[in-house]
């Protein structure tokens, strides 16, 4: 009998060993997994709950309760799949959350978990869902139609595979009818008069040099407006100015009314209600040759730019002194180089000074795909590696329009070129499709777009809607005898075909896409040839693993440098 309960309690005692073996066996990674599913099974307990009571759905305790639960998860598991199930859910009990409370704070709580998910798992199969809803809130709840389109247009590029590419696209359509609709329809932003239907100047911005100066206006929506130029007065004591009268316009309460410039060529900026509907924007002139003006969209801006007259200009620290010499019908060009002069000189035409602009920046990161690349760094990089190469090439000036992480306004880079006087600029780019069969090398030049992908292509670098491509061509029409579009069309094709002619030579099934014309932003208003340059596609994994590559970076420089030697060559030609 003691035999027995003796064998049962070593039996048991066995049991227990092999049980508590068996616990010890259990990762520290299983035992957070359990713990990570009980955290989110009793957030999604506590939501639902919350969702079929509407007793409990007046009292913001409840919410903040649900949403406490699933940021402890985010909190404790930021790179689990179930971290990025909970700033869904956090995003969407905001948003419902804001039916009641009507706190703006709370939708902002909502945008920011939606964008932490797509910033934090940016390959998770809600990340689409979370842009789209981040682009509801702006449509939907604030009234930001220019916000909303970007985040739908997002879905577009970064989720072309996505389900919710239909939904994006039906929005954009919607968004860009608004857009183009009377903007009476609009509910009024805060501070204008009530039931009216004004706009609202929101900053005065410029970039001047001694010979140049482009002033923009932003305003919170786009407005009708007249402009023109009066003649000094000297009873008056005012002098020469340039206005700008903006229809059912206000100005926000917090910006800089008098903008002093004292730059040799404009002596301030300034604004005031000049009727009780309408702004006016006046520029006091020391010293302008001509001025012109014209509007970009999304958002809405109004850009002047004002140049000096030609025999007033002065040589600036931004430029080299020339050696002076006779011209014979034009431009000579030496038979036999001085082995001392560089080659920018032997070449003629005073081609000196070029501005390369790697696109994008900052906050811009253009085109990307995961693991971490982004167009803005491919670019920077690229364009690092042109101005070496037209450095030690040619002795050009070369300067980058930015060269780091910064983000630059489209129209500010375009005002750098022409402050810096230079002589041919350059935006380089990386392409993008919804295809990631797509793939090829394209040049563009500042004109009317002449196909449906041309203008996808600048409706994208725009950071715009392909529909609103239209007031912008004409614009450019307006524009097109002030910027140089037949040597614009003589570099392109020039740097199409060398780039090209580089990269063929060393890579299997390099595309043509050929040379065409766009409306892009970045071109517009630029007083020298102006090209736009997509190296290749992001999204095609061949040439994402060749645009990555320093090899192929030095390739495309060594063939726009070719480009813009025989350019140069050709066009001189031309002349002598």
């Amino acid at each position: 009998m003691m035999l027995d309960s003796t064998n049962r309690l070593r039996r048991a005692l066995s049991y227990v060993l092999v049980c508590i073996f068996a616990l010890l066996l259990i990762s520290p990674k299983a035992m957070a997994r359990d713990k990570k599913t009980d955290m989110l099974a009793s957030a999604d307990a506590c939501r639902k709950e919350l969702e079929t009571s509407s007793k409990d759905m007046k009292f913001r305790k409840n919410w903040m309760k649900c949403i406490g639960r699933y940021e402890n998860i985010t909190r404790r598991f930021p790179a689990s799949e179930d971290a990025a199930w909970s700033l869904y859910r956090v995003g969407n009990l905001y948003v419902g959350l804001f039916g009641f409370s009507a706190r703006p704070a709370d939708l902002d709580k909502a945008i920011e978990s939606f964008e932490g998910l797509v910033k934090r798992h940016p390959g998770h199969s809600l990340a689409d869902d979370a842009q789209y809803s981040i682009g509801i809130i702006y449509f939907r709840h604030k009234n930001d139609l220019v916000q909303a389109y970007r985040s739908f247009l997002k879905i577009e590029v970064n989720y072309p595979d996505g389900d919710m590419v239909p939904g994006a696209k039906r929005m954009l359509e919607d968004i860009a009818v608004a857009l183009g609709e009377n903007e009476a329809t609009r509910i009024p932003v805060q501070g204008e008069k009530p039931g009216g239907d004004y706009a609202t100047v929101t900053d005065i911005r410029y970039w001047s040099s001694q010979n140049y100066t482009r002033v923009v206006i932003d305003l919170d929506r786009a407005v009708n407006y007249t402009h023109a130029s009066l003649e000094p007065n000297a009873e008056a004591e005012r002098p020469r100015r340039l206005y700008v009268d903006l229809d059912k316009t206000h100005i926000k309460k917090d910006i800089e009314r008098e903008i002093p410039i004292r730059d040799g060529l404009l002596q301030r900026a300034r604004a005031a209600l000049n009727t009780p509907d309408t702004v006016r924007v006046v520029l006091d002139i020391e010293s302008m040759k001509d001025y012109r003006i014209f509007h970009l969209l999304d958002p809405f801006r109004i850009v002047l730019d004002v140049e000096r007259p030609q025999d007033r200009i002065k040589e600036t620290k931004l430029t080299r002194k020339s050696t002076t010499r006779k011209a014979r019908n034009g431009i000579l060009i030496s038979k036999e180089p001085e082995p001392d002069v560089s080659l920018a000189r032997q070449l003629g035409l005073g081609i000196r000074r070029i501005v390369i602009d790697p696109g994008h920046g900052g906050k811009d990161p253009g085109c990307y795909v995961g693991g971490g690349i982004y167009e803005k760094d491919l670019v920077l990089n690229a364009a690092k590696r042109l101005a070496k190469q037209m450095k030690e090439k040619f002795g050009f000036e070369v300067f980058l329009t930015r060269s780091k992480d910064i983000f630059l306004s489209l129209e500010q880079r375009t005002a750098i070129a022409n402050m810096r006087k230079a002589d041919l600029f350059i935006s380089i780019h990386v392409n993008a499709h919804k295809d990631e069969r797509v793939n090829g090398i394209e040049t563009y030049f500042l004109n009317m777009a002449t196909d449906q992908g041309a203008i996808t292509v600048a409706a994208r670098e725009n950071a715009t809607t392909e529909k609103n491509m239209s007031d912008l061509q004409v614009i450019i029409r307006d524009l097109m005898l002030n910027n140089k579009i037949n040597e614009s069309s003589k570099l392109a094709h020039e740097i199409q075909q060398n780039v090209l002619s580089r990269l063929s030579g060393r890579y299997r099934r390099v595309k043509d896409l050929g040379v065409k014309q766009a409306p892009f932003y970045v071109l517009t208003g630029a007083s020298m040839p102006a090209v736009l340059v997509e190296i290749g596609f992001i999204t095609n994994k061949t040439e994402r693993k060749r645009i990555t590559t320093r090899e192929y970076q030095d390739h495309v420089a060594s063939g726009i440098c070719d480009a813009v030697e025989n350019y140069v060559k050709k066009v001189s030609e031309t002349l002598t």
